[in-house]
């Protein structure tokens, strides 16, 4: 049987994610059979999760909509609505299947509703912040790339079109495309060349920006491949796409870590018992670094001082411990499936440079 788009999405996603959600809540069950859906088991799922919709469409992070009907008394403060951590598009997508399954008008009715709130979160600039309505100071209000949130959000768009009213399949189209556009805005130039993404940007002027105290204004080696990888499922890429495509891959090539890997230490006066400590190994694997600093292109690290280091070694145990600041995220797309998608467009790839 054929895998469907979306499942081939959610696992190239969750491959390139730098962390593991803790609550897997929805998505545990998108690869059940229809008939499923149409057991006591699976109703029952589906209606803890229709309890847990916040009342403008969307579903809370970090909670596990699918165990217990919620029983909360301040449904706006605990279901507040977010596209973090695979909130709202994995409850989304487990009522798609649940309606296709039952044909049960509440899972039509909720994930229209959830539907609309997406399309009502867009910024007219073409990007998702990561709560909607957006704060009016803080992080959260910036285009959000961390975790792949703005890449979730395009791929459930794209793969709601079959149950989608003509008017809102239109809407999806539009709204896809922008994102797009929006994508290919944020790309960051570095000296007239293009490089990769910063996990957030400015939901204006595109430009880069911070997110939490650690996360400082940089490109990303982790967010960027999520992105990478939905630009290359593009049909008939455009030579804006293409050029994009090319580029990001250009700057993972150059921001490739060798000789060394990340261990973990037994640490007995340790918090967690361990301590993560960089080593040198020429037979490693090669590494990315999440953030570089964008003028020198080097890797860099924060405390929640928000002040860059150069090494891991040079920041506090919380955060040392506590982030993934070092991994293999690019190294599937360069080893396997960016010479697969360039074979396939060969004849719209220029032979000059990407940024020429």
């Amino acid at each position: 049987m054929k895998t469907p788009l979306f499942l081939v999405a959610l696992v190239l996603l969750l491959m390139a994610s730098p962390r593991a959600v803790a609550i897997d809540g929805a998505r545990q069950y998108l690869n059940k059979p229809d008939e499923w859906y149409r057991s006591d088991e699976g109703r029952r799922v589906a209606s803890n999760i229709l309890s847990y919709q916040s009342d403008r469409g969307g579903w809370p992070k970090n909670v596990d909509t699918t165990a217990r009907p919620y029983s909360g008394a301040d449904r706006a403060k605990d279901l507040a609505p977010t596209f973090d951590n695979g909130a709202t598009t994995d409850e989304l997508r487990f009522l798609g299947r649940a309606w296709t399954a039952t044909h049960d008008a509440r899972y039509q009715a909720a994930y229209l509703k959830g539907y609309d709130y997406i399309i009502a979160a867009q910024y007219p600039t073409g990007g998702w912040p990561q709560f909607w309505p957006p704060p009016a100071t803080s992080y959260h209000r910036h285009i959000t790339f961390n975790d792949d949130a703005m890449v979730r959000l395009m791929y459930f768009l794209r793969d709601a079109a079959p149950l989608l009213d003509p008017d809102r399949r239109s809407l999806s189209k539009r709204a896809f495309e922008r994102g797009v556009d929006c994508i290919l805005k944020c790309q960051v130039r570095v000296d007239g060349k293009l490089t990769a993404w910063c996990a957030q940007h400015d939901e204006k002027d595109y430009s880069p920006r911070p997110g939490r105290s650690f996360e400082l204004v940089s490109l990303s080696g982790s967010e960027s491949v999520g992105i990478t990888r939905l630009l290359m499922s593009l049909d008939q890429p455009s030579p804006e796409v293409v050029r994009a495509v090319e580029g990001a891959v250009a700057w993972f090539e150059s921001a490739r870590l060798t000789g060394i890997k990340v261990v973990q230490r037994r640490d007995a006066n340790g918090p967690r018992g361990f301590d993560k400590v960089v080593v040198q190994d020429v037979n490693a694997p090669p590494l990315w670094a999440r953030f570089y600093d964008i003028r020198t292109n080097k890797p860099i690290y924060s405390d929640r001082d928000g002040v860059a280091k150069s090494r891991l070694a040079d920041i506090g145990y919380e955060r040392r411990n506590g982030y993934a600041w070092l991994g293999e995220w690019p190294r599937g797309l360069l080893e396997k499936e960016y010479p697969a998608w360039r074979a396939k467009w060969s004849s719209r790839i220029p032979h000059q440079s990407p940024n020429q």
